[in-house]
């Protein structure tokens, strides 16, 4: 018996020996199905996107020192970056903190945090692309190595803007957000998009889908205590803004972003009722700015402005600025001191004044001035303070000379000029109030009658004749009295 009992207790010894190396053996299996593509370590122990994560590979030309080539290599990358290179905004949003001592000169938060956020919203950063089966379990996490180093740079983007912003004051925050604005309406149906998703309450904080990782992660618990605060709160939620930008993708006639439209209107009982109020505010909405902020750190390289005019409005419009005549170009540049005279015609220029705009611009200084940088000359002039550029560019936007024909812009740049006292102004406005003009501006008879007279007392001859007639026909009237 005694024998016996020996070798059951030695056949269930070997069973549990078995046993532990099966299960051992199916572990480590587990765990290499999970390590697939030649990650260093199994992803088992790792939290996409944590700190022990690696992130994306950066080439060479845009990661080493490059102090003397430091313009050329931003202009490189704002234009990448402009166009959607997820890449190229990181690389932005860490030029402009200065992480690199050769960068100091260039540093700026607010640039910084513009180019972290459009990061952020950008769909090339959270879309998987490499879907991977890693074997039998492969179920558990099914990503390419490509979608993990995304993960942890959005990880990280989303940690370094938070910490950015909460820094920031009220006014300054406002400002990275009118700069993501600006840049993604020049992108088009997919930049009002992203818009209209960085504004709906059923995406994450930065337009990506409720389950994704980073956005779960910055949103933290319900009571935002462990959550990125600064960060999820760029932008404010509301249906409004939401609808609004959906609306403004249509408008650019894109069939997809009607399908959208559509279900967004259906995705809750209560958006349908915004429509009307919706469709009369984006008659009247306009981008932040006429063009990309120029402004630049002392002794660093001016923010060039790379969003180009794309589709047929934009290239017609550009190319009917030469039957503007130049001498508003040049009255501009005189205004901004960059000529000290009014050239009446582009031969009238020197080179080195055609640099000293281009410099301004933020464009590479070829000394040859483009129908972009004509246009690009009144506008800066425009939002400088000239009364005169101001009243030019709210024609141009009116006519369609060099900019698209918009009446919202026309009608704000008509109320720039008229404030400083310009009786053209005041009498192009009347015209808007006497006729009323699409939703930009309601017919209001007595508001036009008002303005008019302003202009007609400010010396405008076309007031002043109508007055006159009106005045003239007045008093023969009393007279038959």
């Amino acid at each position: 018996m005694s024998e016996r009992g020996e070798a059951d207790r030695g056949r269930r010894g070997q069973g549990r020996a078995l046993g532990v190396a099966l299960v051992a053996f199916l572990l480590i299996a587990a765990l290499l199905t999970m390590a697939a593509c030649g990650e260093q370590a199994p992803t088992f122990f790792r939290r996409t996107g944590g700190a022990s994560d690696e992130g994306c590979p950066r080439p060479a030309a845009l990661t080493g020192a490059e102090f003397n080539d430091q313009e050329r290599g931003l202009r490189v990358l704002r234009k990448a970056a402009f166009r959607g290179d997820f890449f190229a905004q990181l690389e932005l949003g860490s030029r402009y903190a200065a992480e690199r001592a050769t960068d100091k000169n260039i540093e700026d938060p607010i640039e910084s945090a513009t180019w972290l956020a459009m990061a952020l919203a950008n769909e090339q950063g959270f879309a998987p692309i490499n879907r991977v089966n890693r074997g039998p379990f492969g179920g558990w996490r099914p990503l390419s190595r490509y979608d993990d180093c995304r993960a942890q740079e959005r990880a990280s983007a989303y940690r370094r803007l938070d910490r950015t912003l909460s820094r920031m004051t009220l006014e300054e925050q406002e400002a990275v957000r009118d700069r993501v604005i600006y840049v993604l309406s020049t992108q088009d149906a997919p930049g009002f998009r992203t818009l209209a998703r960085l504004h709906d309450g059923l995406y994450g904080p930065f337009g990506e889908p409720q389950d994704n990782p980073q956005g779960r992660e910055a949103w933290g618990r319900r009571d935002g205590r462990d959550g990125l605060r600064a960060a999820t709160g760029l932008f404010r939620r509301n249906d409004v803004d939401a609808y609004l930008y959906n609306y403004l993708a249509v408008q650019t006639g894109d069939v997809g972003s009607y399908v959208l439209l559509k279900d967004f209107e259906r995705s809750s009982p209560n958006r349908t009722q915004y429509g009307r109020f919706v469709e009369a505010k984006a008659r009247q909405w306009v981008p932040p700015f006429e063009f990309y902020p120029n402004k630049a750190p002392n002794s660093g390289v001016p923010f060039s402005d790379e969003s180009r005019p794309r589709g047929d409005a934009f290239e017609y419009a550009t190319g009917r600025v030469t039957e503007l005549p130049f001498v508003h170009v040049g009255r501009a540049l005189r205004y901004l001191g960059i000529s000290e005279i009014a050239a009446a015609q582009p031969t009238a220029l020197s080179k080195r004044e055609i640099e000293s705009l281009e410099a301004v611009l933020g464009h590479p200084m070829d000394g040859r001035l483009s129908l972009l940088e004509r246009v690009r000359a009144i506008q800066l002039a425009a939002v400088n303070g000239s009364s005169e550029a101001q009243l030019v560019l709210a024609v141009m936007y009116a006519e369609g000379i060099g900019v698209p024909i918009d009446y919202a812009r026309s009608f704000h740049w008509f109320e720039e000029a008229a404030r400083q006292g310009s009786p053209e102004a005041k009498f192009a406005l009347s015209s808007y109030f006497a006729l009323g003009v699409a939703g930009v501006a309601d017919q209001d008879k007595a508001e036009a009658v008002v303005l008019r007279i302003d202009s007609a007392l400010a010396g405008f001859a076309p007031s002043a004749a109508r007055l006159q007639a009106v005045l003239a026909q007045v008093s023969r009237s009393q007279q038959r009295r």
